[in-house]
């Protein structure tokens, strides 16, 4: 049997963060990296890019950054390439990027739905698509985690159609990805976040032209239901994403696990 020292060691795997310079994506980049990974932090903004990977460099762990569209295939093509070319191997892949823009169905455009089901549904397809290849190749197997939300399950907004429709459909992706990639010793689990105190969440809660709902009245609403009565912290999330990335969820596929602070049951 394996020490609790050993179960969360992840010394010599090398990990890829979509959305990893900032909010949920660094709360996680930063506990793998603590654990012991090699980071490649992946995103479109380049000054968030350097700063988290200053960060974790700055402690003496290992991580590199690459500017990447997520909804793009060749993107995700050179991403897992520059992880395998910086690290020798690919083992863990955390599929977090997303957006959420807050938009009726009413004034929702064709354009704005494409462009949600583009990031957060065909990026979670093209990373795992690409991923899961590597990782066959290394026959070593390996551990995806995608992060969904609590919008998978149940809707907390009007005005997030089309992002609950991502999240729904990653969670299936992740069933189904889960049973194909079993084999090859893959495991594909998710978490699916509550209220979360991101920068991403602090920029929903400034007024814009079109937006669907007063969200710092909605988060507000919403923080009164938590019965933790706490938003979440990125490191919340951080934490689990390293039980599922490390032996202590050996025997784990296929799963969701719901980081909410208990909002699920108001």
């Amino acid at each position: 049997m394996e020490s609790l020292t050993q179960l969360l060691n992840l010394s010599g795997q090398t990990a890829i963060v979509t959305g990893g310079s900032r909010g949920i994506g660094f709360g996680i980049a930063y506990r793998l990296a603590e654990a012991g990974a090699n980071i490649v932090i992946a995103s479109l903004n380049p000054d968030e890019i350097e700063k988290a990977v200053s960060e974790l460099t700055g402690k003496g762990w290992k991580a590199k950054s690459i500017h990447t569209d997520v909804s793009k295939e060749e993107d995700v093509k050179n991403m897992v390439k520059f992880a395998v070319d910086s690290f020798g191997a690919l083992n863990i892949m955390v599929n977090n990027a997303g957006i959420f823009p807050s938009v009726t169905i009413a004034d929702m455009t064709a354009a704005d739905f494409e462009k949600v089901i583009a990031v957060n549904l065909k990026g979670v397809f093209l990373c795992t698509k690409y991923a899961s290849e590597q990782m066959k190749k290394q026959g070593k197997g390996g551990k995806i985690i995608n992060i969904t939300s609590i919008d998978a399950v149940h809707p907390s907004s009007i005005g997030l159609a089309h992002y609950d429709a991502s999240k729904h459909g990653v969670w299936g992706f992740t069933k189904n990805s889960a049973l194909e990639l079993a084999p090859h010793k893959i495991w594909v689990n998710a978490i699916a976040p509550g209220g979360i105190t991101t920068p991403g969440v602090q920029e929903m809660q400034k007024p814009t032209p079109g937006q669907a709902v007063d969200m710092g009245k909605f988060l507000e609403a919403f923080l009164a239901k938590i019965p933790m009565h706490r938003m979440g912290e990125p490191d919340d999330i951080g934490k689990v994403a390293l039980f599922l990335a490390s032996d202590m969820s050996s025997y784990m596929t296929g799963e969701q696990v719901i980081v909410d602070g208990g909002i699920l049951l108001a």
